[in-house]
């Protein structure tokens, strides 16, 4: 019996534009779209995204190699600017929640997007549980943020049902006994669900 249901931010929850449009208003401030793209999705966003580099030092690093003049204020008033939610996913998670399922997010994700659009949105009051990778200091496919949500649920890993776009963090999180399949779209996303016998009322 499915107790728990995980659900994606980014492209899911926040519209898949939402991050497009962020990178769009850095490229619009002069950073070249190659630079944009290497340093918020390689290396330096994955060391941000496990907690490594503190919030200052990599939006100040970002800055100086995209060579532009930005200060966390101004990428926070960005990513706030750029982000938008999907109406039709948050009425979901919302009813699910009213039916008695338990809502949360395991994300690889990074402190300054979240605290902002937790500010704009207030979007965690929608979630019972949320695990982020920088809280563990590890990112999916690393079984460790599925086993910090599995404990804080308070839920065995066949009661939580979880789905992912990439197929290694689907493995990774079935591989600990938890239901789990790969996102194609929102509409499939809702089929799985009640395949599940999760009460799903559009």
């Amino acid at each position: 019996m499915i107790k728990a249901i995980c659900f994606d931010l980014d492209g899911v929850y926040f519209t898949h534009e939402s991050f497009q449009n962020f990178k769009k208003e850095l490229v619009n401030l002069g950073a070249a779209k190659e630079k944009v793209d290497y340093y918020l999705h390689e290396d330096p966003m994955q060391e941000f995204k496990k907690g490594l580099i503190d919030e200052k030092s990599f939006w100040r690093k970002a800055s100086k190699y995209w060579g532009i003049n930005l200060s966390l204020d101004e990428v926070k008033q960005l990513l706030a600017k750029s982000y938008s939610r999907d109406e039709g996913v948050v009425n979901i998670v919302r009813k699910v929640r009213l039916a008695g399922y338990k809502t949360c997010i395991a994300s690889n994700n990074f402190p300054t997007r979240i605290n902002t659009l937790q500010e704009k949105f207030g979007f965690l009051d929608d979630f019972d549980v949320s695990v982020f990778s920088y809280d563990v200091g590890a990112t999916k496919p690393d079984t460790k943020i599925y086993q910090t949500l599995i404990k804080r649920l308070n839920v065995k890993p066949n009661e939580v049902v979880i789905s992912d776009d990439q197929s290694k963090n689907i493995k990774s999180a079935a591989d600990l006994g938890i239901n789990s399949f790969l996102f194609t779209n929102f509409n499939d996303f809702i089929k799985k669900l009640r395949s599940l016998g999760v009460t799903v009322n559009n």
